[in-house]
């Protein structure tokens, strides 16, 4: 998190049209609200202040304020186009003031020390190659007594990627920068995060995503081809294919991560 010139969009309109049509209303990552519940369960967010980096197109953030209580959700995300779409989101659901969406160029975050109770992210993390200055900002603006929980994809090693591997992070033409559970957990703990916990969601999204795959070679085709084009709808049918290989071979690991900022 070192960069200081402004993302170039990899979510546009488009992306972000298709995204939501497979996953819901301003999600642009998989399992919709259900999966972000299983995130932050058994955590106090009522009345709470949340900080959610890589909010995308704003449906989780305002999916933690609306149905968890938060009294302040913040969207973070270094891309224009899905703060734009986060905001025109919170106006129509009448939720403008108690959440804001902010975006700055990739590099330290823009808020204060110990600014939130909860920073959240949901399969964002994986666009930031330097883990150890990301957790170190996390860490930062985290108030102590404050939880860090997160979901992101990730690699089941830290070596040479598979060839498959690398033909699902071509096909996806993404700035990927994965990583194990085993180095987001020590980087996480170098940064001060206490009683960190791992918990993969491999089972989970290997059967999910077949079901997507089956979703879009089937009934969602036509409407998605209607809203982003044939070409577009293919590509990501070819991407679906590459990625389901590695989810069942082992190789992606989607993940969920948890850990607490010491009070004193």
């Amino acid at each position: 998190m070192i960069e200081t010139a402004d993302a170039e969009p990899e979510y546009d309109d488009t992306a972000i049209r298709f995204l939501e049509a497979l996953w819901g209303d301003g999600y642009l990552s998989p399992g919709g609200p259900e999966e972000v519940d299983r995130v932050v369960e058994g955590l106090p967010l009522e009345g709470k202040t949340i900080l959610d980096i890589g909010c995308g197109a704003g449906g989780i953030t305002l999916h933690l304020v609306a149905h968890h209580g938060a009294a302040l959700a913040t969207g973070f995300d270094v891309e224009r186009p899905v703060i734009e779409a986060a905001r025109q989101r919170a106006v129509m659901r009448g939720l403008q003031d108690r959440v804001r969406f902010v975006q700055a160029p990739p590099g330290p975050l823009p808020f204060t020390d110990a600014a939130f109770d909860v920073v959240f992210s949901k399969d964002a993390l994986l666009h930031v190659p330097d883990k150890d200055a990301l957790f170190a900002e996390i860490f930062r603006v985290l108030k102590p007594g404050g939880v860090f929980a997160a979901s992101n994809w990730m690699i089941s090693h830290d070596g040479e990627p598979s060839a498959e591997m690398k033909a699902y992070v071509a096909a996806e033409g993404l700035s990927f920068a994965m990583a194990s559970p085993v180095r987001y957990a020590a980087a996480m703990r170098r940064a001060g995060f206490a009683d960190v916990t791992v918990r993969d969601r491999n089972p989970w999204y290997r059967e999910v995503a077949r079901e997507e795959l089956a979703r879009l070679k089937g009934p969602l085709y036509q409407p998605a081809v209607a809203a982003v084009g044939v070409a577009y709808v293919d590509k990501n049918i070819r991407t679906w294919e590459a990625m389901q290989k590695v989810l069942d071979s082992g190789e992606h690991r989607p993940t969920h991560l948890l850990g607490w900022k010491p009070v004193g």
